[in-house]
């Protein structure tokens, strides 16, 4: 009986994601190039080739630099501002709306916001230029170290809102008697923090840092947007490659190998991260 009420969200699953999933994956070992009725199969040659192709090393070290950078600090300011709000403050639950509010914000359109205002003539460079750290020439898109750290630090500023929310309803979960019991002791702050909050938010901070990589490593709206992966190569992500390879370069084969290549890093780099953490888990409680 049970298999009647599951078998249409299967069928609908497999019909939307799965069967086009492999029929896609098959072309991984073509050379089609996205518009000609014939292809032929060149087995593991796309493969061997990207693992050789300097462009996607870059790419992948792109990529792995942005998933490090965004999970480090969306999590930081994530906890810190739940630690914030989590307070008695008269204004707690308006500064979560407006701190929650760029995450239901289209990517797309947050990037072309901060586009504009990363701009040479951008409120940004009007604002360190009235402060007096730089002239207001700052070409942070253009510089490819600061193209690298505009694009973390626009993704962080839509994303820690998420972060915020599930460390704020971890701290609201730990019992007050826990701290009341500490505060006896004479504890500080800082060891309240490292003993009690730290580690039973280990189901929080397990979701937060899994989700943040993840997010991270197909990272594509806002570099596309910001940067279109330059200068040069400088912010390239595997995702954005792998759009330019198929839909402009015309190498669907190619590119279809480089993206089944990167379901399968992310794939591995999730589930190993997510063990980890929930042997940490295990080990808290």
């Amino acid at each position: 009986m049970t298999w009647l009420f599951i078998a249409p969200a299967l069928l609908a699953y497999a019909a939307v994601v799965l069967i086009p999933s492999v029929g896609g994956a098959v072309f991984a070992f073509t050379d089609w190039n996205g518009l000609a009725p014939e292809l032929a199969f060149v087995g593991w040659e796309n493969f061997e080739r990207a693992w050789s192709d300097p462009q996607v090393r870059s790419a992948l070290a792109v990529t792995a630099l942005f998933a490090l950078a965004i999970t480090v600090l969306q999590n930081i300011l994530g906890l810190a501002l739940a630690a914030l709000l989590n307070a008695q403050i008269r204004s707690r639950n308006w500064l979560r709306t407006v701190l929650f509010a760029p995450v239901i914000v289209t990517p797309v359109i947050v990037a072309y916001l901060w586009k504009y205002l990363l701009s040479t003539n951008g409120a940004v460079n009007q604002f360190v230029a009235a402060i007096g750290v730089s002239d207001g020439a700052v070409n942070w898109l253009g510089d490819p170290r600061l193209a690298i750290v505009s694009v973390v630090i626009v993704t962080v500023w839509q994303t820690v809102g998420v972060a915020m929310v599930i460390y704020l309803a971890g701290l609201q979960n730990i019992p007050q008697e826990l701290y009341e019991a500490a505060d006896m002791d004479g504890a500080s702050n800082w060891t309240k923090f490292r003993l009690i909050t730290f580690p039973l938010l280990a189901p929080a901070v397990t979701i937060n840092v899994v989700l943040s990589t993840v997010n991270g490593m197909k990272l594509f709206d806002q570099v596309f947007v910001l940067t279109n992966g330059g200068p040069g190569y400088a912010t390239e992500t595997l995702s954005t490659l792998v759009y330019k390879t198929s839909f402009i370069v015309g190498e669907f084969g190619y590119a279809t190998a480089i993206a089944l290549a990167m379901t399968v890093f992310v794939a591995t780099v999730s589930m190993g991260l997510m063990a980890w953490l929930k042997r940490r888990e295990a080990h808290v409680h």
